[in-house]
């Protein structure tokens, strides 16, 4: 059944984010590679995971060994964990799609925009990787709480990446969670996207909302299959 289905190492799998990713996809099917700095916790976390219907378990490991396992890598660490990540997991993802959902919070002030030299942190992962791998970012807007309830979530995702092929792998990706994911534009875009966390941020804290997120309205029409 899952024969066809690409594996996903997720990079920080043991985190609120990577750890709601992993169980999804995980229900939807996909056989996961957990990564953490720590083996142990990363199995540790892998065996809480018991997906339904003969679907194949989790697996953890570091996040080294998980990037070498996966077909698809996604980044799920935080900003100050970032660069030393990529340094880490670079040979490991030569040829494959890489999936950075990193957003450049710098405590204590998580809910003012400070975007990076390089613009957001996907740019950063694609000046570090080049063309060794296709770098596609998404997941920037959607609360860790609400990935990990059951039932759909009402938020859309925002997908970046300056390849065609790889954006829309990871648009089905996203639709294997139960949400919906829109085509936003090369890498360069990933820094509006980026910088909108800081914004739910603050209007998580000023209104007492639990995991605010973005939804586009409008009519959406299915684009061209041959267009850009």
């Amino acid at each position: 059944m899952t024969a066809h289905l690409p594996t996903l190492a997720i990079i920080g799998g043991t985190g609120a984010l990577g750890n709601a990713l992993a169980r999804r996809w995980a229900g939807a099917g996909y056989p996961v590679v957990l990564g953490s700095r720590s083996k142990e916790k990363a199995e540790a976390f892998a065996g809480e995971i018991s997906p339904k219907g003969g679907r194949p378990a989790p697996r953890g490991t570091d996040n080294a060994t998980a990037a070498a396992l996966g077909d698809i890598v996604v980044i799920t660490v935080p900003f100050a964990s970032h660069g030393a990540i990529l340094e880490k997991i670079r040979e490991a993802v030569t040829g494959k799609i890489v999936v950075d959902a990193t957003v450049p919070l710098m405590p204590p002030k998580v809910g003012t925009v400070q975007l990076p030299a390089a613009g957001s942190a996907a740019g950063m992962t694609q000046q570090a990787l080049g063309d060794r791998a296709d770098v596609v970012s998404a997941f920037h807007n959607v609360a860790a709480d609400k990935l990990k309830a059951s039932g759909p979530v009402d938020c859309d995702v925002l997908v970046c990446g300056n390849k065609k092929a790889a954006r829309q792998t990871v648009i089905a990706l996203v639709e294997a969670l139960g949400l919906r994911g829109l085509h936003a534009g090369p890498i360069a875009n990933s820094a509006a996207a980026e910088a909108l966390t800081s914004v739910l941020i603050t209007i998580n804290k000023h209104y007492s909302v639990s995991g605010a997120g973005v939804r586009i309205t409008g009519e959406l029409i299915a684009p061209d299959p041959g267009g850009a």
